[in-house]
């Protein structure tokens, strides 16, 4: 009888054993891929939030303009050159780029007091 329990027991521990370095591969993928992507994407869908009239934003495709109207899924932005408007959905936004250069210019006002 204390044979059976001896092997129950080194049964479990091995299995305990190979499941160890699966587990701890997750929380590594976890906390080096899916965390950082999740604040990503958090910081992303802010920027698309905050976005405001007259913001020159740049989308997904590289079409850079400047933000002419902002319905509820949708903004219009100004084209430079001919001053062509184009309707975009709000998705479709990458980069804020008046946001970023004011955050660059509070940075430097802060580190030059």
């Amino acid at each position: 009888m204390s044979n059976f329990y001896l092997t129950a027991t080194t049964g479990s521990a091995e299995l305990l054993a190979t499941f160890i370095p699966l587990i701890l591969m997750i929380v590594v993928f976890y906390f080096i891929l899916i965390r950082p992507q999740k604040k990503r994407d958090k910081e992303v869908q802010k920027m698309r939030e905050n976005i405001e009239i007259a913001d020159e934003v740049v989308t997904i495709g590289g079409i850079i303009g400047r933000i002419v109207s902002i319905k509820d899924d949708t903004v219009v932005i100004e084209t430079a050159g001919d001053r062509s408007k184009i309707r975009l959905a709000r998705w479709s936004i990458q980069q804020n780029i008046t946001a970023t250069e004011r955050a660059a210019q509070e940075q430097a006002e802060k580190k030059s007091k």
